[in-house]
């Protein structure tokens, strides 16, 4: 490619990037693409020739982009609701043309540190403790596994050196509740301790682990003969963003000498708000700490932060190094040895810049519009005849659901899909739902750089319309 059509290229896409954060609004939220569409438009084969980047960019806009679903939507409100901050996108970029593969320190050297200075930074913001060192993963999922898999370390069995297979080991138990995202399962089953191993301590009328149920269930399995490997609590969960009450378990944990991990991927930068650090009480006690900018810090998806007390801890789970990565430099963090990952991207760019360019403050201004949207329609619901809330709100995310009087709970549950089904299909709006003690819910998740509250107040009337329609 000549360095021409490079420029040409670039401004092409810069124009298009621009003009789509300034109106994401003319798309539909939610792609209305049929399954199997996007495939039937597209070669079966790849092209033995290469082809004009004309011709290429017209294909993304004429056969990707119908089937994009636009979290960066102002009126994306499913699941948690995340966006893009245009700085990101730039660094993310920047990050894609150095192409540095972020494994050993000397594969380069501003990378690694960088990565060790906006977690300090980071950390400090939302109140994760003095001295605490970890790794920035993709997702709080890969973050899960490996917290887990240095609490496998931490028991001292011989896994690394002798596995688990073909002699005698513990049964090994994780502890969470219903309400625990799902990727504590997926590591279970990774690891090799199972999904029968996962218990599920009951939660209170919030939604929030019970401390005395889980010394219960930590006395029963350990006088069972069964060795409890981590308990897993949550600072906003997925379904309702409950808080655990983590100095609590903390205590239990203490008290029974088992690892605590603390899972804070959504709510976790809401600590940046004095008026929230106290979602970060005993969290000083645990062991690991997960939070992802990428879900309510702007930054685009694949930024998650792993904090650990004891970082050797996870150097002893996953550190191999052959002799064609040995190195002789002192003092510096190779990032290979704190996980599954050899090479890995550029990640901590990105957090820079939103960081850098955004500020603390400016972070925090946005933090607070999201959360008093959030509180605002969870007022409109609860003055509204036949609507109702459904578990508290501490955040950005309400869950909510229709039922007149006298309607049953399988009426309900039918009648609620259908409202989600309807308002989604209508392309305007996207939410999404869940089950509190098995009751469907409605969720509408607020988290996006560009909702106003005209947004909310639209996705409001497009729900009601719909229930009624």
């Amino acid at each position: 490619m000549e360095r021409g059509e490079i420029g040409e290229q670039l401004a092409r896409v810069e124009r298009w990037i621009e003009e789509y954060f300034a109106h994401p609004e003319r798309y539909a939220v939610v792609s209305r693409v049929s399954p199997g569409e996007i495939e039937a438009m597209l070669p079966a084969v790849a092209p033995e020739r290469g082809e004009a980047f004309d011709r290429i960019f017209g294909d993304f806009e004429r056969i990707i982009l119908p089937g994009i679903t636009h979290w960066n939507h102002p009126r994306f409100f499913a699941y948690f609701a995340t966006s893009a901050a245009p700085i990101a996108v730039i660094a993310d970029a920047l990050a894609a043309t150095l192409d540095v593969k972020v494994m050993l320190w000397r594969t380069s050297p501003a990378a690694a540190e960088l990565e060790d200075v906006v977690m300090r930074w980071l950390g400090k913001l939302i109140g994760v403790p003095e001295g605490w060192t970890g790794i920035i993963y993709d997702t709080a999922s890969i973050g899960g596994f490996t917290a887990l898999a240095a609490a496998r370390e931490a028991l001292d069995i011989g896994i690394r050196e002798h596995g688990a297979s073909g002699r005698d080991v513990p049964v090994l138990r994780i502890y969470a509740t219903a309400q625990t995202h799902s990727h504590i399962e997926k590591a279970a089953i990774a690891l090799g301790v199972g999904l029968e191993n996962v218990v599920f301590v009951p939660c209170d009328a919030q939604f929030r682990m019970r401390p005395d149920a889980l010394h219960r269930a930590l006395d029963e399995d350990i006088s069972a003969g069964k060795r409890p490997l981590a308990i897993v609590a949550t600072i906003g969960t997925t379904s309702s963003t409950s808080i655990d009450p983590i100095a609590m378990i903390a205590e239990v944990a203490k008290r029974h000498h088992v690892w605590l991990h603390v899972d804070a991927a959504y709510a976790g930068v809401a600590a940046i708000m004095p008026e929230f650090r106290h979602i970060m009480e005993g969290v000083e006690q645990a062991d690991s700490f997960v939070v992802n900018p990428h879900k309510w810090l702007f930054v685009p998806m694949d930024c998650s932060v792993l904090y650990v007390r004891d970082e050797s801890i996870l150097r002893r789970a996953f550190s191999l190094v052959p002799e064609y990565l040995s190195t002789p430099e002192q003092g510096v963090h190779n990032y290979m040895d704190y996980g599954l990952q050899l090479g890995r991207r550029f990640r901590a760019l990105k957090l820079w810049f939103v960081l850098r360019y955004l500020g603390a403050e400016g972070i925090r201004e946005r933090l607070r519009s999201h959360i008093a949207l959030a509180d605002e329609f969870a007022s409109w619901v609860e003055a509204e005849p036949d609507w109702e809330v459904l578990a508290p709100h501490p955040f950005s995310v309400v869950c909510f659901r229709y039922r007149p009087e006298g309607m049953s709970e399988e009426e309900a549950e039918s009648v609620n899909a259908r409202i989600m089904e309807r308002v989604n299909a209508s392309g305007e709006v996207f939410i999404s739902h869940t089950k509190l003690d098995g009751t469907y819910a409605l969720r509408l998740a607020i988290g996006n750089l560009r909702t106003q509250r005209s947004d909310v107040e639209a996705a409001w009337r497009i729900i009601k319309e719909k229930a009624i329609g």
